[in-house]
C-alpha cells in the first residue's frame, strides 16, 4: 500500500508538473466588455513568447534592407499606431500611396486587411511593406538569415514555435503581437457600461446623432465601430485621383474608388484622415459628410447632407474625441 500512495504522490507531482509546463506560456488576452472573442489561427494561438517575439520584431528596423524602417515607423503606438503623416514615408524618404491606417483592435480584421481589403490575413499582411520597394524593399528569406543570427531572437524563436528562425516565424510573430492590441477603454466605453459620469453632456447629444439621428451606424457599426465593408464615400468626383481602391484588387469597375470603413476607436489621435490623408481634422471629416460628399456613381446610397447646425457638430466631434482610449495609447510597447 506504501508504494502506490508513493507512486500515487509521485504522479501528482508530476502532473502537476507538466500542467504549469504546458501553460505558463499561456498569453491571456483581456477581452473589453461588450467585445466578442477574436478570431486566432489554430496555427498561431497566442502564448507570451510568440507575443513577446512580435513585440521585438515589430519595432526592429532590421526587417527592412537599408536598417531604417520598422513597423512601428508607421505605426506608433503613441498615436493609436498611426505615423501622424498624409502619406507615410518610405525607407528612403518616397512618400508611399496612403495613408496609415490604425491597428486598434485588428485582432477582429482578418476578413481582409489594408483599405482595398485585397490581403485575407495578418500572417499574409507582414509580407506587403517587406516586398514592397518603397516601404522595407527586402526579402523575408533574408530577414530571416540576417536575425537568425540574433542569438536572443532565435532563443525566442525556439521558444516560440519551437523552430528555427524562420519567415514562417516572423510572420506569425508579428501578426501574434498585432492581435494583442486591443482598444476598449474609452470614454463611451465606461459610459456604455454604466459610469454616469463618463461622457459630458455634450457628448451625449453627439452620441445620439451618432446612433440616431443621422446615418453613421450604417458603416460605423457595432463594438469597433466599423462594418468592415467597402464603401464610396464621395472624397472625390469618380475617377479618384491615383488610387481607385477596391479596382486595384479585383479590375472591376463597380469596385471602382471603394475603401475599407475605418475603425472609429482612437480617432482623435489617428489624423490626418482618409485613405490618402487629405482631411487633416474632425472638423474637416465633419464638413466632408455634413455636404454630402462629391457625386460618384459608387458613392453609398447612405451618404446625403447632414445638414448639421454648428453646436450639433461640435457635439458630434466631442462624441468622436469620447471614442479615444488613453490606456491605450499611453501604454508601453517598447
Amino acid at each position: 500500500m506504501k508504494y502506490f500512495y508513493l507512486f500515487f504522490s509521485l504522479f501528482i507531482i508530476l502532473s502537476f508538473g507538466i500542467k504549469e509546463t504546458l501553460f505558463e506560456d499561456n498569453y491571456i488576452l483581456v477581452i473589453p466588455k461588450g467585445f466578442p472573442e477574436p478570431y486566432i489561427p489554430k496555427d498561431n494561438k497566442l502564448t507570451l513568447s510568440r507575443v513577446e517575439l512580435g513585440r521585438k520584431l515589430f519595432f526592429d528596423v532590421r526587417l527592412s534592407r537599408n536598417n531604417s524602417l520598422a513597423c512601428a515607423s508607421c505605426h506608433n503606438p503613441k498615436l493609436a499606431f498611426t505615423d501622424g503623416n498624409k502619406l507615410s514615408i518610405g525607407n528612403k524618404g518616397e512618400l508611399l500611396s496612403r495613408n496609415s491606417p490604425t491597428l486598434t483592435n485588428m485582432a477582429y480584421q482578418d476578413d481582409g486587411l489594408l483599405f482595398d481589403r485585397g490581403v485575407p490575413t495578418l500572417e499574409m499582411q507582414i509580407l506587403v511593406p517587406i516586398q514592397e520597394h518603397k516601404e522595407f524593399d527586402f526579402n523575408i528569406d533574408l530577414i530571416a538569415e540576417r536575425l537568425k543570427r540574433d542569438t536572443n531572437l532565435q532563443h525566442l524563436s525556439f521558444k516560440a514555435y519551437n523552430s528555427d528562425f524562420t519567415p514562417f516565424v516572423i510572420t506569425r510573430a508579428i501578426a501574434a503581437f498585432e492581435r494583442t492590441l486591443i482598444s476598449g477603454n474609452s470614454p463611451y466605453d465606461r459610459f456604455n457600461n454604466g459610469d454616469s459620469t463618463a461622457l459630458t453632456e455634450e457628448q451625449q447629444l453627439g452620441m445620439n446623432l451618432f446612433f440616431n439621428a443621422l446615418n453613421c451606424t450604417e458603416c460605423h457599426s457595432g463594438f469597433n465601430f466599423t462594418n468592415n465593408s467597402l464603401e464610396n464615400n464621395g472624397l472625390y468626383p469618380s475617377p479618384y485621383p491615383l488610387d481607385s481602391g477596391r479596382m486595384r484588387v479585383t479590375a472591376l469597375e463597380k469596385d471602382r474608388d471603394l475603401f475599407k470603413v475605418p475603425t472609429l476607436r482612437n480617432i482623435s489621435a489617428t489624423a490626418p484622415y482618409m485613405h490618402d490623408g487629405s482631411i487633416s481634422s474632425l472638423e474637416g471629416v465633419i464638413e466632408h459628410y455634413n455636404s454630402g460628399g462629391s457625386k460618384h456613381n459608387n458613392k453609398s446610397e447612405f451618404l446625403t447632407p447632414l445638414e448639421l447646425d454648428i453646436d450639433q457638430k461640435r457635439q458630434l466631434i466631442l462624441f468622436l474625441k469620447a471614442l479615444t482610449d488613453t490606456s491605450f495609447i499611453n501604454k508601453i510597447y517598447q
